[in-house]
């Protein structure tokens, strides 16, 4: 959620900021409703305070024309009665006018609240402008010694590449077939060194993050309530493409949802938190189940494991101080795990700086790495493909925009830990999905003869297999 004093002091950040993310939002209408949401308040508050002070006065007031009554008559003592109901009917009347601010405040509310909630975090300035992921902006590239990115595949290695879907059934690592028997489409069966392979790169990511680097483990729900997701700012942009579990609707207390992604949990464990300054940062990795509708993507990589609907994640979250510089490093720190994993798996990638129109409501930046993938691309004559870049990770600046969302705050630690308190800044990258990135994986690293060489940190999970299908 965006800074409400912030929006009031310039909108036009924030009117700009959602035109270059292609959002559609009132932000004057939001301004309408915050400044007679604020007018109510301060007529309720005067109100109260009124009560208050007549709370103090009335009673001795009440008393002292009580005795004035007793010795009065005719026109006076009328005067004094009307007096006396008068001031017996103030609180009374206060109550009821506060009331009526209560109800015209809970009529306005819901909408601000609403609106609120669509507006989307402003790009920092050095994003470049686009409209989509068409006009993201490529940063640079790596390939091990033995790729040439300039050449063919069948250049490079001196056979004709096959998809990774062609391998896996030669290889016998997936069973789309009873896969989508079992759960309908984009669904999958990992068999085999498949689903050895898959838990070996997850195992490898998740200590490389916490043996290597640090990186506090944590298991999170996949389950959660709607407010999780809320606070993390994949509702109300995304609801779409989450599963929803209707409790309600049988009895249960409230909705579920399931996660797309660990960042989710991983947040939510600080919801409503406020942390103390010298525990500054946290730094947590988990892997987890990931489940994403894919709604709208109907046509587009249906056949294999490119776009699924359940998988697995190591997800790293990162949560610090509100200092743009120290998010601006923690965000480059967070891309080099990434890519120092790829270089020792050695597998060609790419970094792209994502435009303004491609960011997502809830980011300030956004880096995608993408892996060469050879079974991607055109498909030329001879059924062969050009191989493509395909998305593998994506790693987001968020600055406060989800810590507001949550009401998760640090307090300064001056003043003997009674400084004053700020929303924290988050940001979060994949480290590494599967089986998405088997895709690379095997592609890259297939054989002449059909095999799937192992690379060297994946052999001890691989209980020291070295190749795949010899």
């Amino acid at each position: 959620m965006i800074d409400l004093k912030a929006l009031r002091e310039n909108p036009d950040v924030f009117k700009t900021g959602a035109a270059e993310k292609q959002m559609d939002v009132d932000i004057d209408r939001v301004l309408t409703l915050d400044s007679r949401h604020r007018e109510l308040l301060n007529e309720q508050e005067t109100l109260r305070a009124e009560q208050k002070k007549l709370a103090k006065e009335t009673g001795p007031k009440i008393g002292q024309l009580s005795g004035k009554l007793k010795s009065a008559s005719g026109d006076e003592k009328a005067s004094i009665e009307a007096e006396i109901a008068e001031l017996k009917n103030l609180p009374a009347k206060l109550k009821s006018d506060i009331h009526a601010l209560d109800e015209q405040i809970a009529e306005i509310h819901p909408e601000l609240e609403a609106l609120l909630l669509e507006i989307p975090q402003p790009a920092d300035p050095d994003v470049p402008k686009g409209a989509s992921s068409d006009d993201n902006v490529e940063i640079s590239q790596w390939s091990p010694a033995w790729w040439d990115q300039t050449k063919t595949f069948k250049e490079n290695k001196g056979f004709t590449a096959k998809s990774h879907i062609q391998l896996v059934h030669d290889l016998g690592l997936v069973d789309f077939e009873r896969g989508v028997k079992v759960a309908g489409t984009r669904s999958y069966v990992l068999t085999g060194d498949g689903m050895r392979l898959h838990q070996a790169v997850l195992r490898y990511a998740f200590d490389y993050m916490s043996n290597e680097n640090g990186f506090s483990p944590r298991s999170v729900p996949a389950l959660v309530r709607e407010e999780a997701m809320v606070g993390t700012g994949f509702f109300p942009h995304g609801k779409d493409q989450s599963y929803h579990i209707e409790e309600s609707s049988r009895g249960g207390g409230h909705d579920m949802y399931l996660t797309g992604t660990g960042e989710v949990g991983l947040m939510g464990l600080h919801q409503g938190e406020i942390l103390d300054e010298k525990d500054l940062p946290l730094t947590y990795v988990t892997v987890s189940p990931c489940y994403r509708r894919e709604a709208g993507a109907a046509g587009k990589d249906t056949a294999g494991l490119y776009r699924i609907h359940q998988f697995e994640k190591v997800e790293q979250v990162v949560i610090c101080r509100a200092d743009e510089q120290e998010s601006r490093l923690w965000h480059k720190k967070m891309m080099g795990y990434v890519t120092t994993l790829l270089e020792r798996l050695e597998l060609p990638y790419r970094l792209l700086q994502c435009c303004t129109g491609d960011l997502g409501q809830k980011n300030a930046d956004m880096i995608d790495i993408e892996c060469w993938m050879p079974g991607r691309g055109d498909v030329l004559d001879d059924g062969t493909t050009t191989g493509d870049w395909g998305e593998t990770h994506s790693a987001s600046r968020l600055y406060d925009f989800q810590c507001r969302r949550l009401n998760m705050r640090y307090r300064d630690g001056g003043d003997k830990g009674k400084g004053a308190t700020t929303f924290c800044h988050s940001l979060n990258n994949t480290v590494l999905a599967s089986p998405r990135f088997l895709i690379p994986l095997i592609e890259m690293h297939q054989q002449e003869d059909g095999s799937i060489n192992i690379p060297d940190v994946l052999r001890p999970y691989m209980n020291g297999k070295e190749r795949i299908g010899v």
